[in-house]
């Protein structure tokens, strides 16, 4: 299935596609030629440096600057203990659920994996971490899968599944 196909499906569908497209994609990764892995090296950086960006962001308590890491679209779309659909109302729900910077404490991503699923597609997995003072909310965190898509503005998160709790955060740094 090429990419263009992939961008008509409806969400769960598309984001299940992508997962599945990640499994088995490893089957496949010793037989990419030279310019291929150059691609995901290049993908694999250029996602990496939005990533380290939202970061920066959030560690600064700036949720604006951390949303410039998801595609400005009614289309993105943020899956955690409900559904938010668009741009804006994923924006309005960070800025609801971390009204402060101690609430927002200091992220970290760990275990990141950056696959690559075609030139305008890339899957994301990995980990958070929130250290935040007990008045805070104490530590949370989680595990994330993300759909990158490339834009004319660099990379940037169609699709963000998000599932915390404390007990994921327990034993990371």
């Amino acid at each position: 299935m090429h990419c263009k196909r992939i961008i008509r499906m409806p969400g769960i569908i598309l984001f299940a596609f992508a997962a599945f497209l990640a499994a088995h994609s490893g089957a496949t990764a010793q037989t990419v030629p030279a310019s291929g892995v150059d691609a995901q090296t290049s993908t694999s950086a250029a996602i990496h440096a939005v990533m380290d960006a939202q970061v920066a962001a959030w560690n600064r308590g700036d949720v604006v600057a951390f949303m410039q890491g998801y595609k400005d679209s009614p289309d993105t779309t943020f899956v955690s203990d409900h559904v938010a659909k668009g741009y804006q109302n994923i924006l309005a729900r960070y800025r609801k659920a971390y009204t402060s910077k101690s609430q927002m404490g200091t992220l970290q991503f760990s275990e990141l994996e950056v696959r690559p699923l075609c030139p305008q597609y890339a899957s994301v997995t990995g980990r958070f971490h929130l250290a935040r003072t007990a008045a805070a909310g104490g530590d949370a965190g989680g595990v994330f899968s993300l759909l990158f898509q490339r834009t004319p503005q660099g990379w940037r998160i169609i699709l963000d599944h998000t599932s915390s709790g404390t007990a994921h955060a327990k034993g990371r740094s």
